[in-house]
C-alpha cells in the first residue's frame, strides 16, 4: 500500500514595501534608529524577502548601512559573541 502525503498549501500576504507605502520616510546613513531596524544582531543587513521592501529601497538601505558603518553610526557587529 502506497501512502499519500498530504500538501497543505501555506497562503501568506504579501508584504508591502514601507518607503513605497509612505513616501515621507527619507533613506539616510544619519538616521541610526530606522538602519537598526535593518541590520541583525549579528550585524547582517536583513535580505529583501525578509524586510518585505522593493529592490530599490533595498538598495538604498544597504548603501545607508555601509556608509553609517564606514562612519561608525551603526557597529559592524552587535555584539561579541564568544
Amino acid at each position: 500500500m502506497i501512502k499519500k502525503k498530504r500538501t497543505t498549501l501555506k497562503i501568506t500576504k504579501k508584504k508591502k514595501c514601507r518607503f513605497c507605502t509612505t513616501p515621507e520616510i527619507v533613506i539616510s546613513y544619519k538616521n541610526e534608529r530606522l538602519l537598526s531596524r535593518y541590520v541583525s544582531d549579528r550585524g547582517k543587513i536583513v535580505p529583501r524577502r525578509v524586510s518585505g521592501n522593493c529592490a530599490r529601497h533595498q538598495r538604498s538601505i544597504a548603501r545607508a548601512v555601509k556608509v553609517a558603518r564606514f562612519l561608525a553610526i551603526v557597529p559592524f557587529v552587535r555584539e561579541h559573541f564568544r
